[in-house]
């Protein structure tokens, strides 16, 4: 569990990490150490040779029988759409997760040295021995479910509430949490300190909608067939494990009724905080003590803590005293071997994949094993990882260039709210005091975590990502009532993407992404200002998105907003939120412009302060041409190659239910058809599709 994990944006990530039931994909867990992780790695080595190529910009890419003014995803990535399918192996394919290919190219490089390393210390050991471990294909084989029995004996014990209780008191101790999330996060109202936050949690579809909409029956029928087997493997007869995935779906059915939907909490970001005294909570949820589950954590019991969805936590006491001991243990079974089942023997790895892969996502074959142990490794002891990776992969220059780009645009962004004609100056003072005090984290921590004190070995690989788990829980209890560490990243110098935080008021750029297409020390200043000066601007504008919006700039949730300014504000975010309402991936697959409003808004804010930035970076400078493209035409396709990009059905269903980001095709198109910049660019005519009628133009930021 991390805390403070930032807005992104390329992937779906939770403000808060602590509140939301955020899902790892398949392969991804916990991991863990042995000596001090601080201890110098040793030398490492890159063969070059065994990458993957980088995407680099291409003018021959460009197709000339799509008008860049009927649809500019088209003119610049048609050609490359329709050359390239998603790979068996991944539900979507595009600049972002080449990118990551050559990533995780460069991690088995690495996690291969660390592995034959057996006199290995800190880093190098923990990477090493998850390696080693999850590499042994015939050992976890041959171990089958051993590995968890500990945890379902304690679950077949299980008799009454009081007992279950109990349990989720003990297991959570062990940072097993299947019902709610739980750890640190700044306060909402004094954003320097930490303070517990309990939210939701406890299903197994991608958002609580997919417990009740008709066109999702399909995935639901699934999901039971999908419970029943893994029940069966965990030992019940096909009988049972068939009646028992009944209950199961029963219960999670209940959750979701009581629990909020993704859109409920991307809009509103009030709904982390709740703050309320323990005693206050123990009324809420009788049955489930928050002054005893504090204690049984070792923790102090707080003066106060947020107890996050309340009505959530309402329900699950309900449930406790009133769904029978057999359901709830039932439940709790499945829990365990659903989320141990990547790292057991095949028949779990299989169906882990069958449905979380294949059904939910149109995965046609699951990754390779080696790609599947990197994913552990990074699911949480990524910072390890990162380590070895920045040694062999970033190098110092790029960091210079990036200091360099996000300072300029930070120049843009303060010259347009200086100039903005619909804020007043009372709270354009304001805004300026928040971006006068952004911070930008860029490639990796200046301070790294230190994973002593946690011990991995050579001997179970489950064994390691359960040890690995309890450590980084412990870790993150041990913040709790204490300042907040804005040294620490939410993100992995390896991982391709960046992110907000608005608690911190805090920029992130992961090495991985400083690399082609976003960032190019090959190309041109306008492509890499349309490209990766996008993402710099994108992660500024979420600082002044409708919810970036609502913590001022010391990261206090507090209103600095005229009333006057917030609702001319509404008005032009409600045009955003309908001009993606308008926008189709295939029938009665909508994009939801409330949803994703918040990316929207960053897209478009971010992609004017990039312009702005680039030009004055180009300021006097012989404007060069590349294939017949101007200084303005290759910024805009360099920002529309970063969108680059196609998913299978079953995904795309997926992100339009639960991700907060549009589908990359309309983050092409959306902020272009709206600035008056691309349509003299190209030329573009009143009517042409990528030119909105005055009336309906969006200017935010």
């Amino acid at each position: 569990m991390q805390p403070n994990l930032p807005r992104s944006l390329l992937l779906s990530a939770c403000v808060i990490a602590a509140l939301a039931a955020c899902k790892r994909s398949e392969g991804e867990a916990a991991t863990a150490s042995t000596t001090a992780a601080n201890d110098k790695p040793a030398a490492l080595t890159l063969d070059e040779s065994k990458l993957p190529p980088f995407s680099r910009f291409s003018v021959d890419e460009l197709d000339p029988t799509q008008s860049a003014c009927t649809d500019f995803n088209a003119h610049v990535n048609g050609k490359w759409l329709a050359a390239n399918e998603i790979p068996a192996d991944r539900s979507s394919w595009g600049a972002a997760e080449i990118l990551a290919e050559r990533a995780l190219a460069v991690q088995h490089q690495l996690a291969e040295q660390a592995a034959a390393d057996k006199n290995a210390t800190g880093v190098e050991k923990i990477v090493g021995d998850f390696w080693a471990t999850g590499m042994d294909e015939a050992k976890v084989n041959a171990q089958g479910i051993e590995p968890l029995k500990a945890h379902l004996a304690a679950i077949d014990a299980l008799s009454h509430q009081a007992s279950i209780a109990q349990y989720l008191r003990d297991s959570a101790s062990k940072g097993e949490l299947p019902l709610f999330s739980f750890g640190p996060g700044p306060d909402f109202k004094k954003s320097d300190i930490n303070i517990a936050y309990a939210g939701q949690g406890g299903l197994g579809l991608p958002d609580k909608t997919y417990y009740s909409d008709a066109d999702k029956k399909e995935v639901r029928d699934a999901y039971v067939a999908h419970v029943a087997k893994i029940l069966e493997l965990g030992g019940a007869t096909a009988t049972d494990a068939a009646a028992q995935a009944k209950d199961v779906m029963a219960f999670e059915t209940r959750l979701a009724k009581a629990s909020l939907s993704e859109e409920d909490l991307s809009r509103d970001v009030a709904l982390y905080y709740h703050a309320i005294t323990p005693a206050e909570a123990d009324k809420l949820s009788p049955n489930f003590l928050w002054t005893k589950f504090f204690e049984s954590q070792g923790l102090a019991v707080p003066a106060m803590f947020s107890l996050s969805m309340p009505g959530f936590h309402q329900e699950v006491s309900k449930m406790l005293a009133d769904v029978p001991a057999a359901q709830w243990k039932t439940y709790l079974r499945y829990s365990v071997l659903d989320g141990g089942a990547p790292y057991l023997s095949e028949p779990f790895v299989q169906e882990n994949f069958a449905f979380h892969g294949k059904t939910l996502f149109g995965q046609k074959e699951i990754k390779p094993r080696w790609k599947r142990v990197l994913g552990a490794i990074n699911g949480a002891a990524d910072e390890t990882m990162g380590q070895l990776y920045v040694q062999v992969a970033f190098p110092p220059e790029s960091k210079k260039r990036m200091e360099a780009l996000v300072a300029n645009l930070g120049v843009a962004l303060k010259g347009r709210l200086e100039k903005l004609a619909w804020m007043s100056e009372a709270t354009r003072q304001k805004a300026l005091a928040k971006q006068a005090t952004f911070t930008a984290k860029i490639g990796y921590p200046d301070k790294w975590r230190d994973w002593s004190g946690l011990r991995t070995n050579r001997d179970s690989y489950l064994g390691n990502v359960l040890a690995t788990q309890e450590f980084n829980y412990k870790w993150n209890l041990g913040k709790i009532g204490k300042p907040v560490d804005k040294t620490e990243w939410g993100m992995a110098p390896q991982v391709v993407n960046a992110g907000y935080n608005p608690q911190n008021n805090d920029i992130t750029f992961p090495a991985a992404i400083l690399q082609p297409p976003y960032f190019d020390p090959d190309a041109p200043d306008e492509v890499n200002y349309g490209a990766i000066g996008g993402v710099i601007g994108h992660e500024m504008i979420h600082g002044y998105d409708d919810q970036g919006s609502r913590f001022g700039p010391t990261g206090n949730f507090e209103q600095w907003w005229t009333q006057e300014d917030s609702a001319k504000f509404a008005a032009q975010t409600a045009k955003l939120a309908k001009q993606f309402d308008g926008y189709e991936v295939g029938p009665g697959m909508r994009v939801n412009g409330n949803l994703t409003l918040g990316e929207n808004i960053a897209d478009l804010g971010g992609l004017d302060v990039a312009y702005d930035a680039m030009h004055k970076a180009t300021e006097g400078k012989p404007e060069t041409k590349i294939g017949g493209l101007g200084r303005d035409q290759q910024f805009f396709v360099g920002y529309a190659l970063s969108w680059r990009g196609k998913d299978t059905p079953q995904s795309m269903k997926v992100q339009l239910a639960s991700d907060p980001h549009a589908p990359g095709q309309f983050r092409a198109i959306g902020p272009l058809a709206n600035l008056p910049q691309f349509a003299a660019a190209f030329s573009c005519k009143a009517g042409d599709p990528m030119v909105r009628k005055e009336a309906d133009r969006v200017v935010i930021w």
